[in-house]
């Protein structure tokens, strides 16, 4: 395994890590710690196949599925309970870092297409609205490198290469033997039916973001639980990974529109450009209609994502 000084100075491959030359597989017959041991190693592959594109910046979309990566790997090191917190904490920093360009990302994509559909009269300050960002950009983009650079980073990934080299001892009091699927979705599913229980009639932005969170974790588990379902749950679980795909798709254009909007506010008070301003006020007004229909239809993705996941659960 190579010393965290040398892995801190360039990309890192599975074979620097030790990871095993295959990928770990799972079936319905394995153990919860074979099915946390496989997924961990499946999602640590993905984060390295995926940093040099982040590192250069060539395709956005290698930072966007490195993002994906940590957030999975984070969802399942909680079976671990404690034990994994280190790590998970870890991955959180990582995750900050690659979530503050893609965010960055979603939002310049979102404002070109929008200013796009402006008038001509409009294109020359829509172009420099977007420059703004895309500049703010790029300064996330310097300290995210710097992150894949540092001592931090690579003694990451070698406590997570840990994980998929020892045996693991999962949360005291799972069940020995074969993994119970339904179990695995079970805990996720009552976290957000009772998120959702405790929303008011008009929730507000912020609770239906954590709504989010909930439903993404949902997703998580049942992708981890799908590699060692039985021939019959496959179908299932697969169903409730495609509800809570959507609800993710919801409630995040739900909170896309609303960081835009706040973002041209705070673009309104501090611009002296007037043409910009007006620009932003346009875009701002269509952010909160997006918003707006996102509210009205995020209750009946919901339901579906309340009748997959009981058919998983029993």
């Amino acid at each position: 395994m190579v010393s965290t000084a040398a892995l801190s100075s360039r990309v890192v491959t599975a074979g620097d890590l030790g990871l095993p030359e295959a990928p770990l597989t799972t079936g319905p017959r394995d153990t919860p710690e074979s099915m946390l041991r496989a997924r961990i190693d499946e999602q640590l592959r993905a984060m390295l196949a995926h940093e040099p594109g982040t590192r250069s910046g060539a395709d956005p979309e290698d930072l966007h599925q490195m993002r994906v990566a940590v957030r999975r790997l984070r969802s399942a090191l909680k079976l671990l309970g404690p034990a994994g917190d280190d790590v998970r904490a870890e991955l959180k920093w990582l995750g900050a870092g690659l979530g503050e360009v893609r965010d960055h990302d979603v939002l310049i994509d979102h404002l070109r297409a929008t200013v796009a559909s402006f008038d001509e009269s409009d294109q020359q300050a829509g172009a420099r609205l977007v420059r703004i960002f895309v500049a703010e950009r790029a300064k996330a983009k310097r300290r995210l490198n710097r992150r894949l650079g540092s001592a931090r980073y690579a003694a990451l990934l070698r406590s997570t290469a840990r994980l998929v080299l020892t045996e693991l001892q999962l949360t005291p009091g799972a069940a020995p033997g074969p993994v119970d699927v339904a179990a695995v979705v079970r805990k996720p599913y009552r976290k957000l039916t009772k998120a959702v229980a405790a929303l008011p009639a008009d929730p507000p932005d912020a609770e239906l973001h954590e709504l989010r969170i909930h439903g993404k974790r949902l997703r998580y588990a049942a992708e981890t639980a799908k590699s060692v379902a039985r021939k019959k749950q496959v179908t299932q679980v697969r169903e409730l990974i495609k509800a809570t795909k959507r609800l993710q798709d919801v409630l995040g254009d739900h909170q896309d529109a609303v960081v835009a909007a706040e973002r041209m506010r705070a673009l309104l008070a501090a611009t002296d450009e007037t043409a910009v301003g007006f620009v932003a006020g346009r875009i701002a007004e269509r952010e909160l209609r997006r918003r707006a229909t996102a509210r009205a239809t995020w209750t009946a993705v919901l339901a579906d994502v309340d009748a997959a996941a009981t058919k998983v659960c029993g």
